[in-house]
């Protein structure tokens, strides 16, 4: 018996791990100091009413023989796929509920897709990126090559046809420098991986926070991405799904190669390794499709929009460089006066008792760089702002 040796080349300890332990690390050393965590993407407002009232109704049915529901469908139930095509429609896109997968989350499909492709496919990811998609391929073992992201690109890298890739990251709004691709920039990318033959594993678990026209929502609002793009969603951050665990995976009919259908693989794929998300869940989750359920999600993302608002205005009077912060819930700041991206990490919370997250544990290039997240409470965000104009001159 042998383990998978490619563990021994992604870091040991996760990065948001790793983050936790230090500030754990703090609080125990300083019990008598509160401190203020923007670091981790974690929602802090809970569900809304609607979805919370599904999901009671849900429980409710599970307690009657006529009602109960054992497994459901490999690719979630109609009820739930019909929803997301709706959403999409509402967008001007147009998607078969034959092409949406549900799932427990974006992260976990992130992961898992890699599965319907050969080994041997050479990976394109953005640098500096969520760590997911590089540690997953490497422990794989896949080849990983990198687009530069960079303070002179905004972080928003575009296509180098000198490079050859099978497989291409990429996730707008930005996770984790909140930059985000206009329609037109997403197709250069699509030009790009019908030329290679690549297929995009498109990243939009942040759509939802866009307001400026121009900005994709979808990658498939670009002419001819259903020929080379996967798109994947969550209901984590749009509807505060992270305990609650619910995403989805869009995979058109028409991305295909070689003779294998890309949706066939995934659904075999599904029915052999999952089964499903719980009915209950995706309950719950319907009910953020309706309009009454939309409307209650817009209220709580109002309020990570306006705490966004307020660490960009920081940022600005402190004459900090940055993105993100307006169509995105993170803000990627330049370290000031210099600083390596722990280094900051150490100073905020020691001097400020203020949590972020470094930006070199997204790769080389989020070295002097650290990200804020708009997930906290409202007074949270106010009292971290405050404590940053202090201590920084």
């Amino acid at each position: 018996m042998n383990f998978n040796s490619n563990f021994k080349n992604i870091a040991e300890n996760y990065l948001f791990a790793e983050v936790a332990d230090r500030a754990s690390k703090y609080t125990a050393a300083h019990p008598d100091k509160k401190v203020l965590k923007l670091g981790i993407g974690d929602v802090t407002l809970p569900l809304a009413p609607a979805v919370i009232e599904a999901l009671h109704a849900a429980v409710d049915e599970m307690a009657v023989k006529e009602s109960f529901k054992g497994y459901g469908p490999y690719e979630g139930y109609a009820f739930l796929r019909e929803g997301i095509k709706g959403y999409y429609a509402d967008m001007g896109v147009s998607v078969g509920a034959d092409e949406i997968f549900v799932s427990d989350g974006a992260k976990s499909d992130l992961g898992n897709i890699l599965d319907i492709f050969a080994k041997d496919n050479t990976v394109l990811v953005p640098d500096p990126v969520y760590p997911v998609y590089v540690d997953t391929n490497i422990m794989a073992g896949r080849k990983i090559v990198y687009a530069d992201a960079t303070e002179a690109n905004g972080f928003l890298p575009m296509p180098d046809y000198k490079v050859n890739a099978d497989v291409i990251y990429i996730c707008s709004p930005n996770n984790p420098t909140g930059a985000a691709y206009t329609v037109a920039q997403l197709g250069e990318w699509v030009k790009y991986a019908l030329e290679k033959k690549a297929v995009i594993l498109y990243d939009a678990a942040y759509e939802s926070f866009i307001t400026e026209d121009g900005l994709a929502r979808s990658i498939y609002q670009v002419e001819g991405a259903k020929a080379c793009a996967i798109e994947f969603c969550s209901l984590s951050k749009l509807a505060g799904f992270t305990g609650t665990r619910c995403g989805y995976t869009v995979i058109p009919h028409s991305l295909a190669c070689d003779g294998y259908s890309a949706n066939k693989l995934w659904f075999r794929r599904q029915a052999t390794k999952f089964n499903a998300a719980p009915y209950i869940i995706q309950r719950g989750a319907a009910a953020v499709y309706t309009p009454r359920g939309m409307a209650q999600i817009k209220q709580n993302l109002a309020v990570y929009q306006r705490n966004a608002s307020l660490i960009a205005q920081c940022m600005d009077d402190l004459g900090i460089w940055y993105t993100g912060g307006k169509n995105s819930p993170y803000i990627w700041l330049k370290c000031p006066n210099g600083m390596g991206s722990w280094e900051f990490f150490d100073f905020l919370l020691n001097n400020a008792q203020v949590v972020g997250t470094p930006g070199a544990g997204f790769g080389k290039n989020g070295e002097g760089f650290f990200r804020l997240t708009a997930f906290g409470s409202e007074d949270t965000t106010r009292e971290a702002v405050d404590r940053i104009k202090a201590v920084i001159k």
